[in-house]
This record gives C-alpha cells, structure tokens and sequence, in this order.
C-alpha cells in the first residue's frame, strides 16, 4: 500500500499523472503490480497513467533497425519475433479472453509496423530520422495497449491513448521540443470524454507529433518528459514518476553505500542533479511543472511503501551546506591556449560557437582571462566530435605559428557538490578542498556559478569514488537526511 501524499483539497478528487519507466512494465509481474498501483489509488484520485516501453525493447527496436539500414535482412526478423513473443506473452498469463480479442490484433499491428519499416531500411539502406522516430517508440504503442487491458481485465475502466494524439512538438525527430500551448490545448480535448466517463488513460510515453501529425520523439528517456508535459496540461495535484529505486539520493550508492534517500528536493536542484548524470530523472523533466509549481514524486514501484523523494518548488530549509553529490566518471578536460592576438572572448565565442553546432554540453568550464586560456570538460563519448569540431575552427591558427594550441587530459571525473542551501555560506568549498586533501586527492579544475547552486570539481577519474566519500563524510550527508525527513514531515503536517 502506497502512502497517501498530501495534496491540494480542491473539493474533487486529486489529479495524479502517473509515469511508469521501463523496469516497472518489464514483464507480466511487474504489468501486473502496475496495474495494482493504480487500481488501487484510482479509488481515491483521478489517475492519468503515462508508460514506457518494456525495459531493454527501445534499444531492441534501434539496433534492429541500424541492422536493417546496413543490408542485414535476417537479425531484425528475430527481433520481430522477441517483440511479438515478449507482448504476447504478457497478454496470455494476465489478459481474460475477451481482452485478449481485443488487445491481441493492435500488438500485431504495432510488430507488422515495426517489420514493414525494417523491411525498407534494408531495401533502401538508410534510416532517416523521422522513420526511426515511428519505429523506436513502437515499445510505448504496445506497453500502454497491455497496461490499458490489464486494468480492464481487473474492473478498472482504461483506454490506451497514442500521444501523438496528445503532445505537439516541432520536427526535430529523435529529440523533439514540446510546443506547450498546443499540446494543453489538445490533451484536454482528447482525455476530457475518457476523465468524464471515468476511464483511466493510458498514454504513450516518449512520443508525440509534429501539427501535421508525424511521429516524433522525446529524446532517450524522455517517458519523465512525457509525463510532466501532460501533468502540466492537465493542472494535475502532482506527477508520480515510477521507477526502480526509492527516491533521489544523496550520492550514488555504489560509491558511498552509506547513502540516503533525500525526502525532499527542489526544482533547480533536480535538475542540476540530473545534468550531471544522476540517472533518477530525464533532464528536461522538471521544466514543464516550474510555472505551475506542481510537486513531482519519485517513487519505487517495486517497493511502492517507501515514501519516496518529492521535488518542489523550494525545498524545506536544513543544514547549511551540501545536499547532494553526482559525478561523471568518463569524461575529459580540454584546454585552449590563444597566442596575445586572439582575445579571450573572441577565443571563447569560437569554441563554444562550434560546439553548439552538434548540440555538445560543457560539464564545467574555467578560464583564464590574462593568460588567455580556456578550459572545460566534456563527456568522453563526445570527445571525438568535440576534437574535430575544434581543430576545424581553429584550423588556420594552428597551422599559423600555433596561435591556439589545443591539449587534451583524459581520464577525468566530474564531482559536483549541490544545494541551494550553499548560497550565501562561506567555508563551502574551502570544506570541499580539505575533505580531499586529506585523502590526497589532486584537484585539476573547479568551478562554481553566481547562483552557488553546485561546485563543480575535476579530479583524476581513478580517485572519483575517494573523493565522493569524502565529500559526503564531510557534510555528514547521512545524518543530514534525518533532519531533512523531520522537517519535510513538519511541512505536510501543516498543510
């Protein structure tokens, strides 16, 4: 039994957008509990339920069909068959047989797309973005028509809903932008009859469609994404996000095992937490609820009695200091040197000019501007780009008596501190700085914005989990917790 979140009394029943991820509908027990889930708080709310395809098909569906682009006409077959033996199977162990008549034929429809759009990749040899878009979101089509019938199957009214029918975006395929007035407009349009007559939605999460109806996507993970897009258009109570791990923690708990679950959370801290690689939440997540202030839960639908994290727009006050800690283990720091003629700003202005053309993120930067040096870290996986994206900018100054030389140190790991608590508070990092010093851990970089909402420290990738710990010990982030749970309890109480 889930406990009862407080939410607004608004003399009607709550609105909860739910969000299931992948691990949570990855076969029939975990369908099953969903539908468990819900059945049971539809009792007390009105709940919108926004799924993600079954764990480890999305990626199925993607290396099909890059096969099938590069001629392979036999390896995408069998994946046909895996998709339509996962589906069906889910159908017979859960589904009665008149769901089954129903349900079964619209699973089939969804594996006939899927081999009819492989079938021309490996005719043509190319897969273009806006076919990958339909075919990768495929796991989403058939985990909502399963969810939907399986609630049906327990007396639960529901209704499988594509979201294309529901989120507009514009058409860049493969990571689509809401266009947010449009899709409120149509997602109270397409669930107002379903919400009336008390039938339970279950959207497609990941996917929406351009104004002229093509299939887009979201990005990687961008079911989160979904699910507080419909949130906001639907003025829900609050956006439950499912996953397979009981809240937001302090740290990682492979690196610290002593790490907490963080009962309460701010906007700007989540998504801070989830730039740097904390895999709870999509990046984009927190952004359609900020104007609307709608608190967003992350819960464990595997232990669905854990009361979870939940993140608002100000968290409850506790100690001053650090909140959080993430890291990025793979990544590589990049240093620029101009000769006296190129000005700092105008060396800057060029490299980050050439980065924005493949959309590439910084993870920190620093600079100096009296020697005309310009550092900052990148991910590992996007080294490559970033190097031939910058020797061809600077092309003509390093073939010109190295006027810009370009230096590469691998190997780096990205610790970011975190709290909006930090702000305002001296010793902070000079804390920060002696925790790893007496571990003997090297600082390369570091980086902090005006806003003092992170510290960004670069450190040899071998010490990342050394330095994690001794960070944490130092803020004593497990017994911070404790206090934190008191405080946030207080809160809801008062409400």
């Amino acid at each position: 039994m889930v406990r009862e979140n407080l939410v607004p009394n608004k003399g009607k029943k709550p609105v909860i957008v739910m969000k299931f991820g992948g691990t949570s509908v990855g076969g029939a027990d975990r369908m099953k509990s969903v539908a468990e889930i819900v059945a049971d708080h539809a009792q007390r709310m009105e709940v919108v339920v926004v799924v993600s395809a079954m764990g480890g098909v999305t990626d199925m569906l993607i290396r099909a069909a890059n096969e099938a682009s590069q001629g392979d006409r036999e390896n995408w077959k069998n994946v046909r068959r895996e998709l339509a033996h996962r589906h069906r199977e889910v159908a017979d162990q859960l589904l009665k047989a008149a769901e089954q008549a129903t349900v079964l034929p619209r699973l089939a429809d969804a594996v006939t797309d899927f081999e009819n759009l492989c079938s021309g990749f490996s005719l043509v040899r190319e897969v273009t973005p806006r076919a990958m878009d339909t075919l990768s979101s495929l796991g989403e089509v058939m985990s909502a028509e399963l969810i939907a019938a399986i609630l049906r199957s327990r007396g639960t009214p529901a209704e499988a809903v594509d979201a294309t029918e529901v989120i507009v975006t514009d058409d860049h395929f493969g990571n689509a932008t809401p266009i947010f007035d449009e899709t409120n407009t149509k997602a109270r349009q397409r669930l107002a009859g379903l919400r009336r007559r008390g039938v339970i939605p279950v959207i497609t999460g990941f996917r929406g469609a351009t104004r002229s109806g093509a299939c887009t996507t979201l990005g990687r993970g961008g079911s989160d994404y979904s699910g507080t897009i419909v949130g906001a258009a639907l003025d829900a109570d609050e956006v439950w996000i499912w996953t397979d791990v009981d809240g937001v923690m302090t740290t990682d708990p492979r690196l610290v095992p002593e790490a907490r679950i963080l009962p309460e959370i701010s906007y700007r801290e989540a998504i801070e937490l989830s730039f740097f690689g904390a895999k709870v939440l999509h990046p984009k997540t927190i952004q359609p609820v900020m104007k609307k202030e709608i608190p967003v839960w992350i819960k464990n639908s595997f232990n669905p009695s854990c009361p979870g994290t939940c993140i608002v727009p100000s968290a409850t006050n506790s100690q001053k200091g650090v909140k959080a800690i993430t890291s990025v283990s793979k990544a590589d720091l990049i240093t620029l040197t101009g000769k006296e003629w190129l000005s700092f700003p105008q060396l800057a202005a060029k490299a980050f000019d050439s980065l924005s053309l493949d959309d590439i993120s910084t993870l920190m930067v620093t600079q100096s501007s009296a020697d005309n040096v310009l550092c900052f870290a990148v991910h590992d996986a996007d080294l490559r780009r970033v190097m031939a994206r910058l020797e061809k900018t600077f092309e003509l100054e390093m073939l010109h008596d190295d006027r810009v030389t370009i230096e590469v140190m691998p190997h780096v790991a990205i610790v970011v501190a975190i709290s909006e608590n930090m702000k305002g508070t001296p010793g902070i990092s000079g804390r920060a700085f002696g925790a790893l010093g007496k571990r003997g851990i090297n600082i390369i970089a570091i980086a902090q914005g005006s806003s003092e909402l992170s510290i960004s420290f670069a450190v040899r990738a071998a010490d990342v989990k050394d330095a994690v710990r001794a960070i944490h010990e130092e803020f004593k982030l497990k017994e911070s917790v404790a206090k934190s749970q008191e405080a946030v309890e207080g809160k809801l109480q008062s409400r």
